[in-house]
């Protein structure tokens, strides 16, 4: 997975969707969460809230390009219970990434590098790849996750295929 685009990112047309959502049931949160993903939403997040009248519920956050917005609205709309939406403008500053491959006892794991002002800040195994290593040779998932961090570093942090 030969990736790469160092220079960090500010983008200022996204918007921030939210729900809130006290009479559907939670178990359906995870298949929301893939809809709205699959429809190109940057970020979806749940927070649990207390709503009038004492009433628990489910806050629905999407982070979205502020052009993917009648798709958002047509799943959110579609798939909950919700009656109205509430849209804030955010600007977002991404770090520059970069995805490199390491070689572990278990085989190839990609690693998501950061970088702010061209230096690498932070680092993590995808965890896809970890859990699939898991998984096929029986092991923890935690080992697989350290050995992949502490190959990266070993390499200086700067292997990339």
């Amino acid at each position: 997975m030969a990736f790469a685009h160092r220079d960090e990112h500010r983008d200022g047309q996204m918007l921030v969707i939210q729900a809130n959502i006290d009479d559907m049931n939670p178990e359906h949160c995870p298949y929301v969460t893939e809809l709205l993903l699959e429809q190109g939403a940057n970020d979806v997040w749940w927070v649990p809230i207390i709503m009038k009248k004492g009433r628990p519920g489910l806050m629905l956050n999407v982070l979205v390009d502020e052009r993917m917005l009648s798709r958002m609205e047509d799943v959110i709309f579609t798939e909950t219970t919700t009656i109205g939406l509430r849209y804030l403008h955010a600007t977002c500053h991404r770090l520059g990434r970069e995805f490199h491959k390491v070689e572990t006892s278990w085989g190839t794991i990609n690693v998501k590098a950061g970088y702010h002002n061209g230096k690498l800040v932070q680092y993590a195994p995808e965890f896809k790849d970890c859990e699939e290593a898991a998984k096929r040779h029986g092991i923890p998932l935690k080992a697989v996750y350290e050995e992949a961090r502490r190959k990266f570093a070993e390499l200086g942090g700067t292997h990339k295929e």
